[in-house]
């Protein structure tokens, strides 16, 4: 099995959305756009990518969401050196259709007494949704390891929800430790380094901004 060295999880650049949550009553969140902040953002994540990756090859997934496509070109890698795939099941929690921008407002309120992981948006998902589909993703990864001829670098161009989701999934964290911890900022980066005792190690923790609070003995 050619397990890559690093596993680089990057959160897109600032979007519309992000500077103006009333966007989202005329825009669809697939189609939100990265603003001049994000187009910036996205640059300076590729200067430091170029850097990490120098001529190594990468294996790269992108959300099939606009502002990932477009963080993804600002990147700027080589494409003789790069293959990429588009993976729905990176995409965003979706959070309905159309969005109300008050009702959202009223959600994320529920959300934040409610739980992150476990409240549902109308016609929307939960947390726990989203971390299915990731479940679903890292079984494919894992297989795709099995190819001799694997990259040595896997790059994933996601969103931040998706991104805590995927480190809770691959390094066993229980729902209080995922509660526990902030999103990643808009072009910031988490990598999963992998060591000499064969486990993958997180590069930086995320932020937390309270004490875990566990129901039990998973901390």
């Amino acid at each position: 099995m050619a397990r890559p060295r690093r596993i680089v999880l990057l959160r897109h650049g600032e979007s519309e959305g992000n500077a103006d949550d009333s966007v989202y009553e005329r825009v669809p969140d697939h189609a939100l756009r990265l603003t001049e902040t994000g187009r910036r953002q996205a640059e300076e994540a590729g200067e430091r990518l170029r850097a990490t990756f120098g001529d190594e090859r990468v294996s790269i997934y992108v959300s099939p969401y606009r502002r990932t496509h477009q963080t993804l070109k600002l990147l700027d890698l080589d494409p003789s050196r790069t293959r990429v795939r588009e993976e729905p099941r990176l995409r965003e929690q979706d959070w309905g259709n159309w969005q109300d921008r008050e009702d959202v407002r009223k959600q994320m309120a529920y959300r934040d007494a409610y739980g992150h992981f476990f409240y549902r948006f109308a016609q929307g998902e939960s947390g726990a949704d989203v971390y299915d589909r990731v479940d679903a993703f890292l079984e494919s990864l894992w297989r795709s390891f099995e190819d001799p001829a694997h990259p040595p670098n896997v790059l994933l161009v996601t969103h931040g929800l998706t991104m805590r989701l995927f480190c809770m999934r691959w390094l066993h964290w229980s729902v209080a430790e995922f509660e526990s911890l902030s999103n990643p900022g808009n072009g910031e980066m988490r990598t999963l380094l992998l060591g000499s005792d064969g486990r993958y190690h997180l590069d930086r923790p995320f932020e937390r901004w309270c004490t875990p609070k566990s129901y039990g003995h998973t901390g």
